[in-house]
């Protein structure tokens, strides 16, 4: 089974679970709302085996349960500490998923209720206070509000529907090992997909295609086993960042997500797929305006920023060690080319960025023809233009192009331009990259060969030619010769075709005489 094929296949198991819970939520409250509650439970059933399962695993040889170890002082301090140090947090027994779940199984003879399950979350906020992972698991649950009426008018009504979502949520397999989709990532699109009316909001502001994820993985950690660190100061879901340690040993993730829902489920994410708090440091503020980083120059940077996006562009920027050496700042309606700059300005000497965004930066002028000019002419940092499939992210059907930055490039180097915008696989709502597709993107990236009709390394001198235009076709020709057409033969081909309509009226009107019609 390919990988793609293995995608989604795992794709539609969690879809099939996801919309069985929406229905159980549906029409108690808008699909923006529940898939908070959804995701929520996902989250806090991981984090509550991760406990358990270690737990269990220092007891073992004392013969004793979690909860009666619990019920000891001295095995309750040794544990809360231990837990501590390594995961960040305590679960009691008593707040467990599986005692959760047990209780409902019992049905009237059970002690589960919603309000079990708000102090269960409380608790877990609690047991981090005052330690090192005390930012990185608060307000995370804050999305979850579990006294909303919307659930129900009482108490007893909001639990019965929290349980039947518990219920559902026991049964989706966390098999990380082989898994090839980001559950929570791809759990978040597909609520999204499936409501985005309601919702209001587009999935590739935070969540990009694994298949396009995959694509800038691969390059920025090409050639190495392990990187230092990787950023991405647009993170969404963090999908992109999992997706790079998937690529490479990463020893430290960072990022930066304005949205506050987006930004617990970027660190919900990271939790979720086994990377310890330790080892990622997510801010949640704007990135340009507020920048929580800026000192530290990352070996990679894989981003998919919000495209064309509105921005102050304020002149106190003009003075900005991102900006100041441009002469101009990205304008105010299209905030594409200040990402461009703020991390060029984090990219490390020896570092690969890879950023996803909209044809038009390849070629709109004023303020971003300067900036465009100056990376390519000053700076020599350009060093590769990818051309994906229109609508190839849910929620906009726009072409999108990868461009791909080093500080290292030699005054020789070539810029690479890849077309890749007629491979795609067709699919119900969106146009889907296999396997070879990503691999053929990969490798003609790597080798630097110009294929007929797919890529061509193009000289600074080939650039500054065409006015520093990066638009592909002006570098990759894809034209495709028509056949000529012979008109003496199309004029022969009208003029039969005209016997054969006058030798039928001649035979219908043959039968309706013998008709007397």
């Amino acid at each position: 089974m390919t990988t793609s094929e293995l995608q989604r296949q795992q794709q539609a198991e969690l879809h099939k679970k996801l919309w069985a819970m929406a229905n159980d939520l549906r029409g108690q409250m808008d699909a923006s709302e529940f898939k908070d509650y959804i995701l929520g439970l996902i989250f806090y059933r991981y984090l509550s085996e991760k406990v358990e399962d270690r737990a269990n695993t220092l007891l073992k040889e004392d013969n004793i349960t979690f909860a009666e170890a619990w019920e000891n002082e001295e095995y309750r301090e040794d544990l809360a500490s231990y837990l501590i140090d390594e995961l960040g947090y305590v679960i009691e027994p008593q707040y467990l998923f599986s005692h959760f779940l047990a209780e409902i199984e019992k049905g009237s003879n059970g002690h589960f209720d919603v309000e079990l399950l708000q102090n269960g979350v409380k608790a877990i906020e609690a047991s981090t206070l005052g330690t090192d992972s005390q930012e990185d698991f608060q307000n995370l649950f804050d999305d979850m509000d579990l006294t909303s009426s919307r659930l129900g008018r009482t108490v007893s009504d909001r639990s019965k529907l929290i349980a039947k979502v518990i219920v559902s949520i026991a049964e989706i397999p966390f098999a990380q090992d082989d898994a090839e989709i980001d559950i929570l990532g791809d759990a978040y699109e597909y609520m999204i997909s499936q409501f985005a009316a309601n919702a209001g909001k587009k999935a590739g502001e935070f969540y990009t295609p694994q298949q396009v994820s995959k694509i800038l993985a691969k390059i920025v950690t090409a050639g190495k086993t392990e990187i230092r660190d990787v950023y991405d100061g647009a993170c969404g879901s963090g999908s992109l960042l999992l997706r790079v340690g998937k690529e490479a040993k990463v020893h430290k993730y960072y990022g930066q997500e304005k949205v506050s829902t987006t930004y617990n489920l970027a660190r919900m994410n990271m939790l979720l797929h086994g990377i310890p708090y330790q080892r990622f440091d997510i801010k949640n503020t704007d990135t340009l305006e507020e920048p929580q980083h800026l000192n530290q120059r990352f070996e990679a940077i894989v981003v998919n920023p919000p495209y064309s996006a509105k921005w102050s562009a304020d002149d106190k920027f003009k003075d900005d060690e991102r900006f100041s050496a441009y002469a101009k700042l990205a304008p105010k309606s299209k905030a594409d080319f200040a990402f461009i700059q703020h991390f060029i300005h984090q990219l490390d000497d020896n570092g690969t960025m890879a950023i996803v965004l909209p044809h038009g930066v390849l070629f709109r002028g004023a303020a971003e023809e300067t900036i465009r000019r100056y990376l390519i002419e000053e700076k020599n940092y350009l060093d590769a233009v990818i051309g994906l499939p229109a609508n190839a992210f849910y929620g906009t059907s726009i072409p999108t192009c990868i461009l791909i930055f080093k500080k290292c490039r030699k005054d020789d180097d070539k810029v690479l331009f890849i077309d890749a915008s007629n491979e795609f696989e067709k699919g119900k709502n969106q146009n889907l990259l296999s396997d070879e597709h990503v691999k053929k993107i990969v490798f003609t990236y790597l080798s630097r060969e110009t294929i007929d009709k797919y890529s061509y390394a193009a000289t600074l001198k080939d650039i500054e030619e065409n006015d520093y235009n990066l638009n592909i076709p002006r570098y990759v020709d894809t034209f495709e010769e028509e056949e000529l057409i012979d008109l003496q033969d199309v004029a022969q081909r009208l003029k039969d075709i005209d016997n054969e309509i006058a030798e039928l009226d001649r035979e219908l009107y043959k039968y309706f005489k013998e008709l007397e019609v």
